[in-house]
C-alpha cells in the first residue's frame, strides 16, 4: 500500500522563530490525515523535491495550505500559492554529509561547530540549509546557546543569514543529522578543526537535483476559461516561430521569439504556456527565478547555463522563466543581472528555442529585459471577473462528486479577486470538509455549505497581507438603525460595482470616492465591515499614519503600492481609516512634506491619467475639517456621509446586537436603559455589556446571567465618550456641507 499524500498550497509562515529552520507547519487534521506526529518528516515535491520537519499550524490556518520559510520554498523551487505533494518521509541517520558554502563560513567555521548547527534537520542533496540550530525542537543533548554563541564569534553578525548547500549524503535520500554524523566541507576546505585533525574524503553519492522541470501540467486549452485570447495570440506566434521561420524571414524579420506574460499570481501563467505549447507539440523546459536569485553567483550562472544548453538542443523548446522579477529586479539590480541578461540574449538567437518570463509586478523587472533583442513582446492575463470565475468553477468541479443542484454562479459572486489557484484550493478544502463530514459514507459529495464554509479559511492570493479587512460574515443587515447611512454608502459604493450598465446606460460616471466622519466609535469600521459582507467585495484597510515613512519615495510608493493591489482584487474597495493623518491640509505639517508629497499621490491615484476600474475608495475620520479639501472636490472622495451619535433607538439596537449571546436577567430593559444612555457611543454601549458581564463573573464564576444590578455596577466604570463640543462642532460641519 502507498504512502498517503495530500496536495497543499503554500503560503509563508508569518513566524520568525520558523524562519530558516527546517520546519513546515500543517494543520492538525492534515498530519492525522498522513499519520504523522509532530516533528515528523515529510517529503515535499514541487518543482524539485525537499524534506522538512513537520509541526502542527494553529487550528485557525486552514487546512489547505502548508506554511513554509523562503529558504524552504526555495529548495522547492516555488513561490507562494502553489501547490505541492507533502507525503511521510521515510529517514535515515546521516553517516556523512558534504556541504558547501560562502568562503567565509568555509574557512571559519569548525566541522564540529557545523555539525552541531545541523544537528536535529532533516536534509536531502540539493537543498539549501542555514546556520540556524533548530531550536523549536531540540534532539536530547543539543547546547542550542553554545551552537549560537560559536557561529557569532566565528562569522559575525551576518551568521544568521548564511546559507550551505548539501552537496552530499550517506546513505542516499532524507537523512537526519545527528551526534555521530561526520560533516565536512566540499572540496576538503581547510578549517581550523580539519589542520589538527585526519582528513575526512566523502564521496559524492548522487548528483544534485536539476533546477528545471520539464513538461508540466497541460490542460486542454479550451479549458483555459478567461485566456482565450491570450491563447490564440500565443499559438500564432508559436506556429510562425517554430513551424514557419522562413515566412518571417522572408519578410525580412527573425523568427527570434520572447515574450513577458504578466498577470496576478495564481492566475494560470504558466499552465498557459504549458498548453498552448503541448498543442503545438512543443516542448517546455520551466525554470523557477527565485531558484536561481538565492544561490551564490557563480553557481546560479551555472545553474542557468545548463538549462539553456538543455533547452538549445534544436527540438522546438520554450524556456518558461516563472517570476523573472525575482531574478532581475527593476531596483538593486544584482551583479548577476548583466549575465542573466547576455545568457538569454545569446539563447535567443539559437534556432529552436524561445523564451517566455512570467511575472505577477512587470512594473518591478528590469527595463532591459523588454529590450528588442529579449522580450520585445508581452502578453497580460487579467483577473478573472464574477462570470469567468462562473466558468472556472463549472471545470474545476465537473470531474469532483458534489451534490445536486450546485450554484457556481452564486459561489462566483462571493468570491472577488480569486484566481484559478484560489479556486483550487477553494476545491481542495471544501472536499477536507467533506471527507470530514462523511468520514463513513459510501458515495461522498461536497456540497453548497462546504464550499461556502471553505470561503471562512482560505483567502486569495492578493489578499494574503496584513492591510486586508476580515468581515466576520456581517452584512449591513446587521446594522441597526442608521437608514440614511446605509442608503448613502449602498448607493455610492455598491451600486457603481453592482450595476456599471446602468451607469454607464444613463451617462454618467459613479462616485469615485466617499468620506465617511463622525465621532469616535460611532460604528464607522464595523459599517465598512458590514459594506465589504453585503457586496462581497475585497476590502484593504489602511490606517492613515502606516502609510507615512520618513525616507523619500517611501510613503508614495506605498500608496501606488495599495492602489496596484486594490485593482488586481478588483472589485474592491480601499478603506483610509484616519485619513486625516494621511493626507492633512497642505503647507502646514512639519514633517519635511512627506503628508504633502503623500496627498499628492492620493491625487494622482484618484484621477490620474490611468483611471481606477471597479475600485473605490472610502476614507473615514473624526476630523473631516482638516483632510486636505483638493480631496474633497467631485471626481475624488466626493461624496461626504455623516455618522451621527446614536439615539436612543440606535443604542437599544446596538445593546441587543452585543447582548445576543449574554443571558440577560428579566429585571433588564434594554429599551428603557438605552433611553438613559446619552452621550454614549456604539463603542460605549458594547463596553457597558462587556463590563456588566465581567461584573457577574466576579461575583461568581459560575454566574448564569447579567442581572439590571450588573449593568448599573457596569454604568460606574464605563462612562460616555462622546464630547459635546465635538458633536456641535461635526454637526456644524455637516448642515454645512448639506
Amino acid at each position: 500500500m502507498s504512502d498517503p499524500q495530500i496536495t497543499l498550497t503554500v503560503r509563508h509562515t508569518p513566524s520568525a522563530l520558523d524562519t530558516r529552520r527546517g520546519v513546515v507547519r500543517l494543520h492538525p487534521e492534515v498530519l492525522d490525515a498522513l499519520g504523522l506526529r509532530a516533528w515528523d518528516a515529510v517529503h515535499l515535491t514541487g518543482a524539485r523535491r525537499s524534506a522538512a520537519l513537520a509541526a502542527p499550524a494553529d487550528a485557525g490556518n486552514p487546512p489547505g495550505t502548508v506554511l513554509a520559510d523562503d529558504v524552504t520554498m526555495s529548495n522547492l523551487g516555488v513561490t507562494e500559492g502553489t501547490e505541492i505533494v507533502v507525503a511521510p518521509a521515510e529517514v535515515s541517520a546521516a553517516r556523512t554529509v558534504t556541504v558547501a558554502g560562502s568562503r567565509l563560513a568555509s574557512v571559519s567555521v569548525s566541522e564540529h561547530t557545523l555539525r552541531l548547527a545541523l544537528i536535529g534537520k532533516v536534509i536531502t542533496v540539493g537543498d539549501a540549509v542555514s546556520l540556524l540550530p533548530q531550536d523549536l525542537a531540540p534532539p536530547p543533548g543539543a547546547d542550542v546557546a553554545s551552537v549560537r554563541g560559536q557561529l557569532s564569534r566565528t562569522i559575525g553578525a551576518t551568521w544568521t543569514t548564511e546559507l550551505l548547500t548539501v552537496t552530499a549524503t550517506e546513505p542516499v535520500g532524507v537523512v537526519a543529522v545527528g551526534q555521530s554524523t561526520v560533516v565536512g566541507w566540499r572540496n576538503g576546505a581547510t578549517t581550523p578543526a580539519a589542520a589538527a585533525a585526519p582528513a575526512t574524503t566523502t564521496v559524492q553519492t548522487a548528483p544534485p537535483a536539476p533546477m528545471f522541470e520539464e513538461g508540466g501540467e497541460a490542460v486542454p486549452v479550451a479549458d483555459l476559461v478567461g485566456a482565450q485570447a491570450q491563447a490564440r495570440t500565443l499559438a500564432e506566434w508559436f506556429d510562425l516561430a517554430f513551424h514557419r521561420p522562413e515566412l518571417l524571414t522572408r519578410l525580412g524579420t527573425s523568427a527570434r521569439l520572447g515574450v513577458l506574460l504578466s498577470g496576478p499570481e495564481g492566475v494560470g501563467k504558466s499552465t498557459l504556456v504549458r498548453s498552448v505549447a503541448a498543442a503545438e507539440k512543443i516542448r517546455v523546459l520551466s525554470l523557477a527565478a527565485p531558484t536561481i536569485a538565492v544561490l551564490e553567483p557563480n553557481a546560479a550562472a551555472a545553474a542557468l547555463r545548463d538549462t539553456i544548453a538543455r533547452a538549445t538542443t534544436g527540438e522546438p523548446t520554450v524556456l518558461l522563466l516563472a517570476d523573472v522579477d525575482a531574478l532581475l529586479p527593476a531596483a538593486n539590480q544584482p551583479p548577476l543581472a548583466t549575465i542573466v541578461l547576455d545568457e538569454l540574449r545569446t539563447a535567443l538567437g539559437r534556432p529552436g528555442f524561445a523564451l517566455i518570463a512570467t511575472t505577477a509586478r512587470p512594473e518591478d523587472c528590469d527595463a532591459r529585459l523588454r529590450g528588442p533583442d529579449l522580450l520585445d513582446r508581452e502578453l497580460a492575463i487579467p483577473l478573472p471577473d464574477a462570470k469567468t470565475r462562473t466558468e472556472l468553477l463549472r471545470i474545476l468541479l465537473r470531474d469532483v462528486p458534489v451534490e445536486p443542484g450546485l450554484d457556481c454562479g452564486g459561489l462566483a459572486e462571493k468570491t472577488p479577486a480569486f484566481v484559478a489557484a484560489d479556486l483550487i484550493a477553494l476545491r481542495r478544502d471544501a472536499a477536507l470538509r467533506a471527507a470530514l463530514r462523511q468520514r463513513d459514507a459510501e458515495e461522498p459529495r461536497i456540497s453548497q455549505q462546504d464550499l461556502f464554509d471553505a470561503l471562512a479559511t482560505v483567502r486569495p492570493i492578493s489578499m494574503s497581507t496584513s492591510d486586508t479587512l476580515a468581515t466576520g460574515g456581517i452584512s449591513l443587515d446587521d446594522v441597526g438603525d442608521m437608514q440614511e447611512v446605509k442608503q448613502s454608502l449602498t448607493e455610492a459604493v455598491l451600486w457603481p460595482l453592482r450595476y456599471p450598465d446602468s451607469f454607464a446606460r444613463l451617462g454618467v460616471a459613479p462616485p469615485r470616492g466617499v468620506l465617511l466622519y463622525g465621532p469616535p466609535g460611532g460604528g464607522k469600521t464595523f459599517l465598512v465591515r458590514a459594506l465589504a459582507g453585503t457586496g462581497a467585495l475585497s476590502v484593504f484597510a489602511v490606517k492613515g499614519a502606516e502609510l507615512l515613512d520618513k525616507w523619500v519615495g517611501e510613503s508614495e510608493r506605498a500608496v501606488r503600492e495599495l492602489f496596484r493591489r486594490a485593482a488586481e482584487a478588483a472589485p474592491a474597495l480601499v478603506f483610509l481609516d484616519e485619513i486625516d493623518a494621511l493626507a492633512p491640509r497642505r503647507g502646514q505639517s512639519s514633517d519635511s512634506g512627506v503628508s504633502d508629497r503623500v496627498v499628492a499621490a492620493l491625487l494622482t491615484e484618484l484621477d490620474g491619467v490611468e483611471p481606477m476600474r471597479d475600485v473605490v475608495v472610502l476614507g473615514a475620520t473624526n476630523r473631516p475639517d482638516l483632510v486636505d479639501p483638493a480631496l474633497l472636490r467631485p471626481g475624488r472622495l466626493e461624496r461626504l456621509v455623516y455618522v451621527p451619535p446614536p439615539d436612543a433607538e440606535a443604542r437599544a439596537d446596538i445593546l441587543r446586537a452585543t447582548a445576543k449571546n449574554t443571558p440577560l436577567a428579566s429585571d433588564v430593559d434594554l429599551d428603557v436603559l438605552a433611553s438613559t444612555l446619552d452621550g454614549y457611543s456604539a463603542a460605549d454601549c458594547a463596553a457597558l455589556i462587556r463590563e456588566a458581564a465581567l461584573t457577574a463573573m466576579r461575583e461568581s464564576l459560575d454566574a448564569t446571567e447579567v442581572t439590571a444590578a450588573h449593568l448599573t455596577t457596569a454604568r460606574s466604570v464605563v462612562r460616555p465618550s462622546l464630547d459635546p463640543v465635538q458633536l456641535a462642532t461635526l454637526a456644524a460641519y455637516a448642515e454645512h456641507r448639506t
